[in-house]
C-alpha cells in the first residue's frame, strides 16, 4: 500500500507525537509498505524534497508555540511531487496548516483521509490566548476538532477509550472511531551490556549513587503537565528520606518558572533538571529511575508511561482516564489522586521491598499489547478499511 503521512511535526522535533509517527513510519516500511511524508520545515523556510528518504518539508511562520510552525494550506510545487506518488490513502496527523492541505490533496486525487487525533487542543488554548477569551478559544477549539474528526476524514483514530468517550459524549460525534493504542519498540528498552555501561556514565554525571530512589518523569516542561504539584510533592517526602531524589527530563517554557520554584521549596539540590535529551538517548534515562510518574490530566495517551513500563519500572501516575488503560493499580503501579496518597505511595516503595520488586516484574509483562507490530497492524486495517468504503462508493 502507498501511503502518505501528513504532519506538522517530524524528526528532529521531539514530542510524544512525533514519537507515534516515527514507530508508524518506520514499522509501517518494516512490512514492507510504501510510506510518503509531508511535514513543516522546522529549520528554515525552503521547500525542500527529500527524495531518499520521501519526505517533502513544507516552509511555515513561527506560531511562537514550542519552536514549532504553521504552513500554508496549499503548495503547487508539492502538489506536482505528490501526484506522481500515486498514494492509496493519506494518514493525516494535525488539524491544521497540513491537515488542510491533506484535505485538498485527497480532494483532488479523490483518494480516502484517515485521521488521528494527537492534541486535546481545548487544554492548550492558552498558549495562544494567554489568559484572554479562554471560553471562547475553547469553543473554537472544540468546532475545529468536530469539523476536521467527523466531517472531513473517512476514518478516525484516536489513542485512548478517554477520548473515545469524550468525542461521543461531548463533541457528540457521530462516526466509528478507532481506538488504537501507539505503539513502541519494547526492545528498545531492555537492558543490555552496552546500555548499562552508558547509565554508569549518566549516574556518573548526574552524581547519582546506589544509595539513590530516583522519581522520574520525562515530558515537555509546560504549565499543563503539572510539574508543579510534582515537586511541592518531593519537598514533603525529602523530609523523610535524604536519597529520595526527582529527575525531571525535558525542557519547555515552564523550565525557568520551575527551577525557581524548586529553589522557593528548597529541594534545589534534590531535584535534577536534565533539560533537552536526544530522542535516541532517552530509553537510558528511563533506567536512571526507580519509579516514573506523572500529575497530567492532559494526556491523550500518556506514551511515555508504556516506555517507562517496558523499562522494567513502577508508574505511579495521577488517576486520569489516559493512564487508566495502561497502569493497573497495584499490579504495575499506583493510581492516585492528591499529593499525599502519592507521597505515600512513594515512602512505601521506598521502604517496601517486595511490593516495589512485584510491580517491577509485573511493569514489561503488562506492555506486549502496545508493540510496534500490533500499532501498524491496527492501522493498517483501518487503511484498508478507508480504501475500500471509497472503491465501494465509486461502483
Amino acid at each position: 500500500m502507498r501511503i502518505g503521512i501528513f504532519t506538522e511535526l517530524y524528526e528532529p522535533y521531539i514530542s510524544g507525537v512525533v514519537t507515534s509517527i516515527k514507530v508508524l513510519v518506520d514499522t509501517l516500511r518494516a512490512m514492507n509498505q510504501d510510506v510518503y511524508i509531508v511535514t513543516a520545515n522546522l529549520k528554515n523556510k525552503k521547500f525542500i524534497y527529500d527524495e531518499k528518504n520521501k519526505i517533502i518539508y513544507m516552509p511555515g511562520i513561527n506560531t511562537g508555540i514550542c519552536g514549532t510552525k504553521l504552513t500554508s494550506v496549499y503548495s503547487q510545487k508539492a502538489m506536482k511531487i505528490i501526484k506522481s506518488w500515486h498514494l492509496d490513502v493519506i494518514h493525516s496527523q494535525t488539524e491544521f496548516g497540513i491537515g488542510m492541505f491533506s484535505r485538498i490533496v485527497a480532494k483532488k486525487l479523490d483518494i480516502p483521509v484517515v485521521h488521528t487525533y494527537h492534541t486535546m487542543y481545548e487544554d492548550y488554548v492558552y498558549y495562544v490566548t494567554h489568559g484572554y477569551f479562554d471560553k471562547a478559544a475553547r469553543k473554537l477549539a472544540i468546532k475545529i476538532t468536530k469539523y476536521f474528526c467527523e466531517k472531513k476524514c473517512d476514518e478516525l483514530i484516536v489513542p485512548t477509550a478517554k477520548i473515545e468517550r469524550l468525542f461521543k459524549e461531548k463533541y457528540q460525534i457521530k462516526k466509528q472511531i478507532h481506538v488504537i493504542p501507539t505503539g513502541i519498540d519494547t526492545t528498545k528498552f531492555k537492558l543490555t551490556p552496552a546500555i548499562k555501561k552508558e547509565i554508569a556514565k549518566l549516574k556518573a554525571k548526574y552524581h547519582l549513587t546506589s544509595d539513590d530512589f530516583v522519581i522520574g518523569s520525562i515530558s515537555r516542561i509546560a504549565q499543563e503537565k503539572s510539574l508543579d504539584r510534582l515537586l511541592k510533592s518531593m519537598q514533603k517526602i525529602a523530609q523523610y528520606n535524604p536519597h529520595i531524589k526527582l529527575m525531571i527530563v525535558g525542557d519547555g517554557p515552564y523550565l525557568k518558572e520551575l527551577k525557581q520554584l524548586a529553589k522557593d521549596l528548597e529541594i534545589e539540590k534534590k531535584v535534577i533538571f536534565t533539560g533537552i535529551i536526544e530522542y535516541q538517548k532517552i530509553h537510558l534515562y528511563y533506567h536512571l529511575f526507580n519509579v516514573f510518574t506523572s500529575f497530567s490530566v492532559t494526556e491523550t495517551q500518556g506514551l511515555t508511561i508504556i516506555e517507562a513500563l517496558a523499562s522494567g519500572l513502577p508508574a505511579i501516575v495521577i488517576n486520569d482516564k489516559s493512564f487508566t488503560d495502561v497502569v493497573q493499580d497495584k499490579y504495575n503501579g499506583y493510581l492516585f489522586t492528591d499529593e499525599n496518597a502519592y507521597s505515600e505511595i512513594i515512602l512505601k516503595l521506598v521502604n517496601d521491598k517486595k511490593t516495589y520488586q512485584s510491580l517491577e516484574q509485573n511493569a514489561q509483562n503488562s506492555v506486549y499489547r502496545y508493540s510496534k507490530e500490533v500499532f501498524a497492524s491496527d492501522v493498517l486495517k483501518v487503511y484498508a478499511q478507508a480504501v475500500e468504503k471509497r472503491k465501494e462508493r465509486k461502483e
